[in-house]
């Protein structure tokens, strides 16, 4: 039995033309802005802030910083910056005893003696192992 298996879920539908949903919603909100402010200030104050707002809103419909929506980079580096910082692991320096480094130099390990053993326990095993070849 074979199924098939979705291979690009991470795209999305694409709405009206080459938009998506949400790219569509950023720059209809970017417009009512712009309208709002037409109606409300001068030309040469409406077309700085209307390139101001397009630009915002043209980043956060279409700019994806590390693969990302740039209104949830945005959230997450504001995330980042306010909460405390949480430290999962801290060493405990109660437990460490110090050893001073002229104590470790100075010092030569000492040469670990062999057990030789006895020549009849030597025997004893050399038939062992001659009655379990046989």
């Amino acid at each position: 039995m074979q199924f098939n298996v979705p291979q690009f879920i991470s795209i999305e539908d694409k709405i009206v033309g080459p938009f998506t949903a949400k790219q569509l919603g950023w720059l209809a909100i970017g417009g009512i802005i712009f309208l709002i402010l037409w109606s409300m200030l001068d030309t040469s104050s409406l077309i700085i802030t209307g390139l101001i707002d397009a630009v915002i809103f043209g980043a956060l419909a279409f700019y994806k910083p590390y693969s990302q929506p740039l209104n949830k980079f945005l959230m997450s580096s504001v995330h980042f910056f306010f909460r405390p910082k949480i430290y999962v692991w801290k060493r405990n320096y109660d437990n460490i005893r110090a050893v001073p480094r002229n104590h470790l130099t100075n010092k030569k390990p000492k040469p670990i003696k062999k057990k030789v053993l006895k020549s009849d326990k030597i025997k004893e095993i050399s038939k062992r192992l001659d009655g379990i070849r046989e």
